[in-house]
């Protein structure tokens, strides 16, 4: 054996051992796309109104805005399908909550800062029962909260009819009604919004403007030194803070009834830009893991059973030579595995096809390379002679055969959506894994046996 061979087969070792340390346990370590892990699927439908009609570019900018949003939100190889000509099918692998995505997705998130020209009075909350200890207490509070209510009704009701041209009457999160003046300032001069938390740990989104709105904001708290400033979103008053002083650089913050998870769904929201159209919830429902998790273990057995008919068949087929196929075979899927693990990959159903087809392919190229040999030996070459032939001259079919299959995967990758590309990528990582292992890992092998039997005789 030469020192090449032992190089070769001490390169071998290492990256078997180190995809080996990567991909196993694979429990935790893969992510599973919806139709394995379950998640959430929405169908939405964009809506026009007179003022704002329903446009093919107004569809593909929320299809646009609603991508950053989920993106930025975390999920992983979510899909965003157009069905017809105003429906949007959204699935969200993974998705514990779909309260939440709803929330996200749902809202229009438009942002404006607005003075105040009025409020009702503020609506304390309701009474519950079993704060009272009898029947008429509860129902004397409850007259009284009642009374309450209707006069902050009627207070709204009043500043409609006389709210001036531009204004705007909404209702706050503190249970009062506001009659707001026109927007100093919109999200759209927004640079920047992020999480985090005030002197007394709740959490807030602290707002960025861009030079634009730093100067619009800087003017509008100059004139209301002493007054409220509304923050509304969608039409409701989050909070509505009495400007203390002039403030400079571009800066504010919105605090409201919200917790942190809700704060951070804002910031995405915020960051990702209004809705250009409205949108209605027509269908939300949640995909059990329970379908995935049956087409995994089938998944599973399948693969193994190709495996292990493959396996046999190059030993039978190929004796000694065949062995050495089936171990490139075993450190091939273990390649495939761990690259999965390090980018990130999502693997789905047809990314289970793609691994088992990465089997049949992997022992592909040893078949090309093995029949080489055989007319290496039949025309009288010695063994070793043959071997380091064969790898040489079937070296250009297998790159030339794997290269196509590259860029039809490459294809489908760039054109297909969701469990397409899924199967692209795992073809893609099957392709390049089989081929180290075809032209490395199996003459590392074959270099060893084959010197040892040519000592041995």
């Amino acid at each position: 054996m030469t020192r090449r061979d032992f190089w070769r087969l001490g390169l071998v070792l290492l990256v078997a051992l180190v995809a080996a340390a990567v991909a196993f346990p694979l429990d935790g370590r893969i992510r599973l796309g919806l139709d394995l892990k379950g998640g959430a699927q929405i169908l939405l439908r964009a809506k026009g109104t007179p003022d704002n009609p329903l446009t093919e570019d107004g569809i593909q900018r929320l299809l646009a805005v609603l991508r950053n949003r989920i993106d930025q939100y975390g999920v992983v190889e979510p899909q965003i399908q157009r069905q017809g000509g105003d429906r949007i099918l959204v699935l969200l692998p993974g998705v514990e909550d779909p309260d939440a995505a709803l929330d996200l997705i749902g809202k229009t998130a438009l942002l404006e800062f607005r003075s105040v020209l009025g409020a009702s009075p503020e609506l304390p909350p309701g009474p519950e029962r079993r704060n009272y200890d009898s029947d008429e207490a509860y129902n004397a509070a409850k007259a009284r909260w009642e009374a309450i209510k209707a006069q902050a009704d009627q207070v709204a009701e009043e500043m409609r009819k006389s709210a001036p041209e531009g204004s705007l009457v909404a209702k706050g999160e503190d249970g009062r009604w506001y009659l707001l003046g026109r927007p100093y300032l919109t999200g759209k001069e927004l640079k920047d919004a992020r999480t985090s938390f005030d002197q007394f740990g709740r959490p807030v989104v602290s707002l960025k403007f861009n030079d634009a709105g730093a100067k619009l904001f800087d003017e509008a708290t100059a004139q209301n030194v002493g007054r409220q400033i509304a923050i509304v979103l969608d039409g409701v008053v989050v909070s509505a803070p009495v400007v203390q002083e002039r403030i400079r650089g571009g800066e504010a913050q919105i605090s409201g009834r919200f917790t942190e998870a809700e704060a951070k769904r804002l910031a995405i929201m915020l960051r990702a830009g209004a809705l250009p159209v409205g949108v209605e919830i027509l269908e939300s429902r949640s995909v059990g893991p329970t379908l995935g998790a049956d087409s995994i273990s089938r998944g599973i057995r399948a693969g193994l059973i190709g495996a292990g008919l493959v396996s046999l068949f190059m030993l039978v087929f190929y004796g000694l030579m065949g062995l050495a196929a089936d171990v490139a075979l075993a450190v091939a899927v273990t390649l495939v595995m761990a690259a999965m693990v390090l980018l990130k990959s999502t693997l789905t159903l047809p990314g289970i096809g793609g691994i088992i087809l990465t089997i049949g392919m992997a022992v592909d190229g040893n078949i090309l390379i093995y029949e080489r040999i055989k007319e290496e030996r039949r025309g009288g070459k010695t063994l070793l002679a043959a071997l380091d032939a064969g790898f040489r001259k079937a070296l250009t079919v297998i790159l030339d055969s794997n290269v196509t299959t590259l860029i039809a995967a490459a294809v489908l990758f760039y054109f297909g959506t969701g469990p397409i590309r899924g199967f692209a990528v795992t073809l893609s990582i099957g392709v390049v894994a089989s081929v180290f292992c075809n032209v490395v890992v199996t003459r590392a092998i074959l270099q060893i046996l084959m010197g040892r039997r040519r000592a041995a005789l």
